[in-house]
């Protein structure tokens, strides 16, 4: 009798628990190695699997919201995290939130009775070193496992610490008060700026200095990155001309519009070649995403701005994926010959779903490998798809980690009248056609 098919998965978080689900129902035996109860990270409690730490909402259930339209592609292709939520799912409006504890369980109950998953209570010190493995040890992994990676297979690239500022959506910029220019005019005029007057500054200076800042975990508090990459509220809190002698120097920076010299200018740096999304220039901050969305809204310019992203600082170990990793999550180079896959926070996705996502691709294409197929590349007009090109080939500058938005996906031939959310719903009708089509081949057996 020929022996089954056979992958490890490290981590039984969302990421590492729809892998397993994924390479199990595709026919592969796997083995689930996960660290609790015998041991915790700071940031769990339960012994459940699948367990959501920051919240019990997994963001908007619309399609034409980014995360609404990748939980629709993974609840598509069965997902056990979105039959999960699904069956747990509380009222909240627009949302998909869930009760914690009956979600945990039910992921739990669905592992543990897999007939082909076998789950091992134990902490993972290093990798193997034959077999083909999923590692999905999350934002926190143990220091233990870390320290290995760093010394066996990442190096100095590995990421303690993610500071990001805001990205918003280019189409959604005041452009008739922002203007394109670059310091003393050196460059090719790469930044957008928005100018400030004195009357503006103050404005966005007191309510920036007095708004509510994001409640810190006990194993954030003793953040490093504090010192080194400074949040815009503690810098601001230094002195009133702190920012204007920083990040919002005025200096070199003269609209051609109006020859006008502004009192101080918040810079936009493009973050992807397409210039669809755009960075608050040294804007990393620990404000709440509600106090982001109202004081930066105050910057000339970005009145109306629609945010892809919200500014983070908080202890995320990542990895620097776009050397590393392939569109499938596979580790390209380095230890395991091709047979190590990565899943997560620590690929440098951001979120509950997003997490899911890279679990999917990375589980489903461990179970390809072990059963002999070729790969499975998602293309880049799913969300799924985005996700993963974003991971294996990054944006330019620093590779930061990154939720669904559809700043990532490759933008239409065409102009779609009825403003952004007539925009989206054809992104989403673009994504889930091409998601049919990639399923039913793979029921057909043609992929």
């Amino acid at each position: 009798m020929a022996q089954r098919k056979h992958i490890n998965v490290y981590g039984a978080g969302l990421a590492g628990s729809e892998a397993a689900w994924q390479a199990a129902q595709r026919g592969v035996e796997v083995t689930l190695y996960e660290m609790k109860p015998k041991k915790f990270t700071p940031a769990h409690h339960s012994q459940g699997f699948a367990e959501l730490v920051c919240s019990n909402s997994l963001r908007s259930d619309r399609v034409t919201v980014a995360s609404g339209l990748l939980k629709e592609e993974l609840a598509r292709m069965d997902s056990l995290i979105m039959e999960a939520a699904r069956a747990t799912q509380v009222p909240a409006g627009s949302a998909l939130a869930v009760d914690r504890d009956k979600f945990s369980a039910y992921v739990t109950e669905k592992i543990q009775n897999h007939p082909l998953i076998t789950v091992v209570e134990a902490e993972i010190t290093e990798l193997p070193t034959e077999g083909i493995t999923v590692v999905a040890t999350g934002p926190l992994t143990a220091d233990t496992f870390a320290d290995w990676l760093k010394d066996n297979l990442i190096g100095e690239g590995f990421h303690f610490f993610d500071a990001v500022a805001p990205i918003v959506d280019f189409s959604s910029i005041n452009m008739e008060v922002a203007f394109f220019a670059s310091r003393y005019n050196k460059g090719d005029a790469d930044y957008i700026n928005c100018p400030m007057t004195k009357e503006q500054y103050d404005a966005f200076y007191n309510a920036l200095i007095t708004a509510e800042e994001a409640e810190l975990k006990d194993f954030d508090k003793d953040l490093k990155v504090f010192e080194g990459c400074m949040p815009v509220e503690v810098m601001a809190k230094r002195g009133y001309d702190t920012l204007r002698y920083g990040p919002l120097k005025p200096v070199g920076l003269v609209d051609s519009r109006t020859d006008a010299r502004s009192y101080a200018v918040v810079q936009l740096r493009r973050e992807n070649r397409e210039g669809t999304m755009y960075n608050l220039v040294g804007f990393q901050t620990h404000l709440t995403f509600p106090a982001q969305k109202r004081v930066f809204s105050m910057i000339p310019g970005l009145e109306n701005a629609d945010f892809l992203r919200y500014g983070v600082m908080h202890r995320n170990t990542y990895l620097p994926s776009p050397e590393l990793l392939d569109a499938d999550y596979r580790l390209r180079k380095g230890y395991g010959e091709g047979q190590v896959y990565f899943a997560g926070q620590m690929t440098g996705v951001e979120g509950y779903i997003e997490s899911t996502g890279s679990g999917f691709v990375a589980g489903l294409n461990a179970a390809r490998l072990a059963l002999g197929l070729e790969p499975l590349i998602f293309p880049e007009t799913t969300m799924i798809g985005a996700m993963a090109h974003y991971i294996s080939h990054g944006g330019l500058g620093d590779f930061v980690p990154m939720n669904a938005n559809f700043g990532i996906i490759p933008g239409l031939d065409h102009r779609v009248k009825g403003g952004k959310v007539a925009r989206y719903e054809v992104y989403a009708a673009r994504a889930l056609e091409a998601l049919d089509r990639i399923m039913n081949g793979v029921m057909e057996g043609k992929q």
